[in-house]
């Protein structure tokens, strides 16, 4: 597995959470799948992120279902633990470290309970074309479609087109093109950044 880190790809991240919360007054809800999360890192920045863009009223509203195959079950205890060395939080920008983790020890942080409790985990074999669940605002699916076959792209990007809502969120790595067979149900949102509107 990559070495990762809180807030990689911070700016995708940002306009992600703008555009999944932009009609949150009008909704009980706003969930959001990242599929092939790792140990986390990812899906907790967007938390972070999105704890420090909304109302704590607001923030109480988002619901985050993380999920990876994770073959050696390393991925469950990490990330319901929240418990992270220094080198993957030395990105974090100014005042988060601060409001958001508590120091252990000499190297390890452990998130906030605020931003724990807004996700779950769960192990998926995404192949499996089961999705976790439906009536998503928004998916994250980064650095996980490149390790598939071109059938199995298509076949798990329209797994995540009849998952989202009408109007609904798709993330995927800045390098990976959508197919030409799943494209038409895709509209991007964004110039600088992988962000897809569902048609």
């Amino acid at each position: 597995m990559a070495f990762t880190f809180f807030f990689r790809d911070r700016h995708t991240l940002e306009h992600f959470a703008r555009l999944v919360t932009q009609d949150i007054n009008n909704k009980s809800e706003v969930k959001i799948w990242d599929a092939g999360c790792a140990m986390g890192q990812e899906p907790y920045t967007l938390l972070i992120i999105l704890a420090e863009m909304l109302s704590s009223d607001d923030y109480k509203k988002i619901k985050v279902i993380a999920t990876d195959i994770d073959e050696n079950s390393l991925f469950h205890s990490v990330i319901n633990s929240g418990i992270y060395p220094y080198d993957q939080l030395s990105r974090l920008p100014e005042g988060i470290l601060e409001k958001y983790f508590t120091k252990l020890g000499e190297d390890e942080y452990k998130l906030s309970d605020k931003i724990l409790n807004s996700l779950s985990f769960t192990k998926q074999d995404l192949l499996e074309l089961v999705p976790i669940d439906n009536h998503f605002d928004g998916i994250i699916c980064k650095n996980v479609l490149l390790h598939f076959t071109p059938q199995q792209q298509i076949d798990v990007l329209k797994m995540y087109n009849n998952s989202l809502n009408n109007i609904g969120y798709l993330v995927t790595e800045q390098t990976q093109a959508l197919p030409s067979e799943v494209s038409h149900k895709f509209e991007k949102v964004l110039s600088d950044a992988n962000i897809y509107l569902k048609k």
